[in-house]
């Protein structure tokens, strides 16, 4: 799966919705293996979401002071990078023998466009695939840790990782004899889904077919073989905790795929007269946007969500009228909330229809735009920026909490210092009234 972004649809890519928010420079690192790749920002770890294993123009001017090409040197100054600037860095590269796709990717992540990236169009499609609430793959989500090394994020429940006993933490080596320390973390995906070994087009192709993980435990080393099945994932889950007066409904939004949106405007409709509601978004590393601002829907009557431009135009995101103004609600946060699901906390705290509570996010809310390279990968581009609708630019700082709780790693189980946000989220919301 992969890397963050609010995607603009180009005009040579059709599928996926006109707006895309999603985690950063890790495509193969999203759904189905849940990676997140890309170097930790302001001190925090980055964390991928459910990530699953999925994939990660013309050549023509390329402006700027360096010429792409052999040199490969990026031109410097604060305007965005351009897609024919990679296409004809790839293109130039091809010429002196090289691989045209290596060379973009050089190119990119030498140009200091800190969430750039480029995909096979194999990876794109697996994107896509993911965010579509569907992958082949064996359910890990992967991320690379703080030594360098690719490591399990999550393990999806029911999936091939998880009956073979795999589990957070453990440290992926090798696939398929392939060594993952030192690649891509999009790249260690991709081989995860199989990628490599079926046709594009079709999403069930690949199921069955084994996959052989050199493994590492502490002290233990092992291999594990496991076959790729058809999953699909659960974005919203929502459960009644018990206990505490008034009741209260969590609703968890693990990512905005395809569908979360309405999910969560089901749940909401749903919550027993009385209820607060708890929006568990720790460790949201992104999703759709379309789908952020239709989960906002849910607790707004109409109004601003957002704000966005591309390449210096100015566009708004709102929220449809009809919304749930009246049920108390505290959303929870965290370092490994990222992307969409920051624009999803930024305005309900903004539009004070919600009490933030747990540790700062992750700071991305920037905009990339998809563009398609001669040979069919997809370059994605930083365009622009995102504010919440008070103005407030989340990229580099992210949201700070209304009442910060420590415990700011991703992923919301597990640790005391998620336990006690969420305590303390509780003790917030049930002293919130019902609103007239």
């Amino acid at each position: 799966m992969s890397g963050p972004w609010l995607f603009v649809r180009p005009r040579r890519i059709r599928r996926g919705a006109a707006l895309t928010l999603v985690f950063a420079g890790v495509l193969a690192t999203g759904a189905a293996t849940g990676t997140l790749a890309g170097p930790p920002q302001n001190g925090r770890k980055p964390s991928a979401g459910p990530a699953a294993e999925r994939p990660a123009a013309h050549a023509g001017r390329s402006a700027g002071t360096g010429r792409p090409g052999s040199g490969l040197s990026p031109r410097g100054g604060s305007a965005p990078l351009d897609a024919y600037e990679v296409a004809a860095a790839a293109a130039a590269a091809e010429q002196h023998g090289k691989s045209g796709p290596a060379a973009a990717r050089e190119y990119v992540s030498r140009s200091g466009d800190r969430w750039g990236s480029v995909y096979t169009a194999r990876e794109y499609q697996g994107l896509l695939q993911h965010l579509d609430g569907r992958y082949v793959g064996v359910g890990l989500a992967a991320r690379r840790g703080a030594d360098g090394r690719i490591e399990v994020d999550r393990v999806q429940p029911g999936s091939p990782a998880a009956r073979a006993g795999l589990r957070a933490g453990d440290r992926i080596r090798t696939v398929d004899g392939t060594r993952a320390t030192g690649r891509p973390v999009t790249e260690v995906v991709a081989r995860l889904r199989g990628d490599s070994d079926r046709a594009a087009g079709r999403s069930d192709q690949g199921a069955g077919t084994p996959v052989v993980l050199g493994l590492e435990r502490g002290e233990r080393r092992w291999s594990q073989t496991l076959r790729r099945a058809r999953l699909s994932t659960e974005s919203v889950t929502v459960d009644r905790l018990t206990g505490r007066r008034p009741g209260t409904t969590r609703v968890r939004v693990e990512s905005f795929t395809k569908g979360a949106g309405a999910e969560v405007r089901r749940a909401v409709r749903a919550t027993p007269r009385g209820d607060g509601i708890l929006l568990d978004l720790r460790g949201n590393s992104g999703g759709l946007v379309t789908e952020a601002v239709a989960a906002a829907s849910a607790f707004l009557d109409g109004g601003l969500v957002a704000t966005y431009d591309v390449r210096g135009a100015q566009h708004a995101l709102n929220a449809e009228p009809g919304g749930d103004t009246r049920t108390p609600v505290v959303v929870l946060v965290d370092g490994g909330t990222m992307s969409a699901a920051e624009l999803l906390a930024g305005a309900l705290q903004d539009r004070r229809r919600a009490v933030v509570v747990g540790s700062r996010t992750f700071g991305k809310g920037s905009v990339q735009m998809p563009s398609e390279l001669p040979d069919g990968s997809v370059a994605e581009l930083t365009v622009g920026h995102y504010k919440t609708p008070s103005g407030r630019s989340v990229d580099g700082t992210g949201i700070t909490p209304d009442l910060e709780v420590g415990g700011g790693g991703a992923g919301g189980a597990g640790s005391a210092g998620a336990d006690e946000a969420e305590r303390r989220a509780r003790t917030v919301l049930s002293g919130l009234g019902t609103r007239s």
